[in-house]
């Protein structure tokens, strides 16, 4: 067990990659926190765990509120008196060109997807720090590697994950603290459902999901469970020499 006696808190982890990476976890050894906005995904999500012969645990947070995240980390130590990994993988995603995207929509993207990694990282690093070992993983994206039209926000906030990663990974590299990103392609998710439906916009859906499987020279989208194997990869205790690095599981995107 690869994971056994780590204590994991998950961010968005009660649908799509966060849900596997947690079953994951917990099939590996460690005590598992999720957090999300919904208490009704969350508790779905610990009974089909428990259906899958695993537990985990949830809390209602928003990782857009400081002072829940703060809660989160705080309730996370009282219990188990330490957090060994953090995956930040709470996030939205809206289709929209530049001009078109209206501010409330842009705020609420960069409130999640950037500040809320940002703010878990914040009350998480410093109990790392006082261990001397944690691994920190930000869900940043294909898209924060490369951009495409139409998701203006987006691109902006996984570009942000991205460098924040970096800056993390070299701040923290002496001092027992490994950072890193994992960069999805196109991944069937609930969040995706969406877009593809935003982007369908009333036309065919089949044609949408033909569009994006195009994307990847592999030829198809990806599951959740393969991009929760490589979270558990950058987890893995053997490969404490990888810090800062963009780990792409895109079908061979990137290489385009």
């Amino acid at each position: 067990m690869k994971l056994k006696d780590k204590v994991a808190l998950i961010t968005g982890g009660s649908l799509g990659l966060g849900q596997a990476t947690a079953y994951l976890f917990a099939k590996e050894g460690a005590k598992v926190i999720i957090t999300g906005r919904t208490e009704k995904t969350l508790k779905a999500a610990v009974e089909e765990g428990k259906k899958q012969g695993v537990d985990i645990e949830y809390l209602v947070s928003d990782v857009a509120k400081e002072e829940d995240c703060k809660k989160s980390v705080d309730y996370t130590i009282g219990k188990y008196g330490k957090i060994d990994i953090l995956f930040n993988n709470a996030g939205v995603l809206y289709t929209s060109h530049t001009h078109e995207t209206d501010t409330e929509m842009w705020d609420k993207t960069f409130d999640i997807n950037v500040k809320g990694t940002f703010f878990m990282s914040k009350y998480t690093i410093p109990h790392m720090l006082e261990k001397g070992y944690g691994v920190i993983i930000n869900n940043s994206s294909i898209l924060g590697l490369k951009a495409v039209p139409g998701l203006a926000a987006y691109n902006a906030t996984k570009g942000a994950v991205t460098q924040l990663t970096r800056s993390m990974a070299l701040e923290y590299a002496a001092q027992g603290i490994r950072v890193n990103a994992i960069c999805p392609g196109t991944i069937e998710t609930p969040m995706v459902d969406g877009l593809l439906d935003q982007v369908a916009a009333g036309g065919s859906r089949e044609s949408a999901e033909e569009l994006f499987k195009s994307f990847h020279p592999i030829g198809r989208l990806g599951r959740a469970d393969e991009i929760a194997h490589a979270v558990l990869f950058l987890c893995d205790d053997n490969v404490q020499f990888m810090t800062g690095s963009m780990l792409s599981v895109d079908g061979g995107w990137v290489a385009k």
